[in-house]
């Protein structure tokens, strides 16, 4: 299949394609005579597999680990339940960062509760002075 309709079939632009295949994510595919690039289901399911990986946020650098997993079925999954254990750990990092920032926000948003001029727009104000 070509490009578009592997792009169409997995649900990705043909550029991600192309930058998962840079990445080496996804293995070089054949060539036809014209020089267009020519999938496979196998392509197809790794293509599936990447997405699926950033739909949960994982990183290039993980997705790579988990594809090495895949290529050693017989290893024990420790190394996946250690990199996703890891993953937990930075979403719950991220989780509480953006709570602080909803505060943050929160906090801004009330030095403005009325419709006021923007040079005395309380918001404004508060970022300029970055005392929230």
């Amino acid at each position: 299949m070509l490009i578009s309709q592997l792009a169409r079939m997995v649900g990705v632009d043909t550029q991600t394609i192309r930058f998962y295949e840079r990445q080496g994510l996804l293995p070089p595919p054949d060539r036809q005579e014209n020089g267009y690039r020519i999938y496979t289901e196998k392509h197809t399911e790794q293509l599936a597999f990447v997405r699926h990986c950033r739909v949960l946020d994982l990183s290039l650098s993980e997705i790579s680990e988990l594809q090495k997993c895949q290529g050693d079925p017989h290893q024990s999954c420790a190394v996946v339940n250690v990199l996703v254990d890891e993953h937990i750990s930075h979403v719950r990092s991220r989780i509480t960062a953006l709570l602080e920032l909803e505060e943050q926000l929160i906090s801004l948003r009330k030095r403005c509760n009325d419709d006021r001029e923007v040079e005395t727009c309380g918001v404004l104000a508060g970022i300029s002075e970055a005392d929230f």
